[in-house]
Parts: structure tokens; C-alpha cells; sequence
């Protein structure tokens, strides 16, 4: 698509753009990578689910989510326009292909905060254009910490999280990175330079050989 006829001057190279999934146990810490990356990085936007949930006070249709009913829903994974979708407490959310196949063909990356069976179907459906991380707390102990601290959430739901943690980290091993996230500068600058490693990615660059061919005959 950005690509030029011998003669008519240097090819250019493009790029497609990537899906960078971030995971964790609750606690952990990605959400606030995923903000920070997001400050960074203009080129990145956070990928907006449809839910069949009801829209909550101060959010916005298209924003926060795309607001669907059960039945377009249901239509949407008849037609496989979904990337990935699960059940969570009873409503339905999923990732559209659409605007994502729309947004890599354009170069831009798309940042996803999902778990483990949502990345492994993101795996399944469009594994070239995946990146994964998973983030890791440094001991169960900070974890536990962390959650209390964030003074959400009820003693007893802050159990059912740390047990629930154990299965999720048993995951790690599905995803291209692994983080531990001591400190989250450390991390946001690990996640970083793992993003900035992808965008090089001799098959993300469009219209590689053509500049390489143009540099070998003018040799």
C-alpha cells in the first residue's frame, strides 16, 4: 500500500500495526502500565469492547464500550465478528474485528487489558499481529498488600482474588513476555522497549523488500 514503481523514486517502508495484550492477577499492576503506556505512546489506543452490560453513570457509548443488546451480540459471534468474547457475571463482552483489523492496516497499535482465555483467543484468531505480556507480582505477600491498598474491595473478596491469582499466574507460560513487576516505572519501561522491539519486526514492515531491492541496484 505504500509501495512505488522503480523509477518514480525510494521506496518507502510502512508498517502494520500490532495488538499488545497486557495481563495479570488483579493487583498486579497492568492496569496502571496500561495507563502509562497509553500517556506515552500517541500511536496506541486502548481497544474498546461491545458488553450487553448497562451503561453505568458518567460513561460514554463508544468510549467505554460499545453498549449492544444479547441478540446483535449473539449475531455478532454467528458472523465470527468478534476477536474474542467471554460471560462475566452474567453479560457478555467481546472484542470487535472491524475497527482492529482497520486500525493495524493503518499502522496504529491497539492495547488490550484482558485475561488469559481472552488472549488465547486473540492467539487463535490473529496470532501474526499479537504481542503478549503477562505481569507477575514479586511475592504473594506485595500482592496481597497491593490489594488491600487499593481499599476496594471487602476482606472476603480480596481472598477470593489471591485465590484466584494462583490459576491465573499458572498461565504465564502462553504468553511472549514475561514481567515482574517490582517497580512500575521499571515495568512501563520494560513494556516499552518490548513495543518498540515489536514495531521492528521484519514482517510488520510493508514494503521492506522493495527498499532493499532498490538499495541493492543502486549498489
Amino acid at each position: 500500500m505504500d509501495m512505488q514503481p522503480a523509477g518514480s523514486g525510494p521506496a518507502k517502508i510502512g508498517r502494520r500495526g500490532l495488538m499488545l495484550v497486557l495481563s495479570s492477577p488483579s493487583g498486579a499492576g497492568k492496569t496502571t502500565i496500561a495507563r502509562r503506556m497509553l500517556q506515552r505512546n500517541t500511536n496506541l489506543t486502548m481497544s474498546v469492547s461491545v458488553t450487553t452490560r448497562p451503561m453505568r453513570p458518567g460513561e460514554v457509548d463508544g468510549v467505554d464500550y460499545h453498549f449492544i443488546d444479547r441478540d446483535t451480540f449473539e449475531r455478532m459471534v454467528e458472523e465470527r465478528q468478534l476477536l474474542e468474547h467471554a460471560r462475566v457475571f452474567g453479560n457478555y463482552y467481546g472484542t470487535p474485528k472491524g475497527p482492529v483489523e482497520l486500525s493495524l492496516a493503518k499502522g496504529r497499535e491497539i492495547l488490550f487489558d484482558i485475561d488469559w482465555q481472552g488472549t488465547q483467543q486473540l492467539s487463535e484468531n490473529a496470532r501474526e499481529d499479537l504481542v503478549s505480556i503477562f505481569v507477575l507480582p514479586p511475592s504473594a505477600k506485595e500482592l496481597e498488600r497491593r490489594l488491600h491498598a487499593r481499599a476496594q474491595d471487602s476482606a472476603e473478596v480480596i481472598a477470593g482474588r489471591m485465590a484466584k491469582a494462583s490459576d491465573e499466574m499458572s498461565h504465564y507460560f502462553d504468553y511472549d513476555y514475561v514481567i515482574v513487576n517490582h517497580d512500575v516505572e521499571s515495568s512501563v519501561h520494560q513494556v516499552q522497549t518490548i513495543l518498540e522491539a515489536e514495531r521492528l519486526k521484519r514482517r510488520r514492515q510493508i514494503g521492506l523488500s522493495d527498499f532493499v531491492r532498490q538499495l541493492q541496484e543502486g549498489l
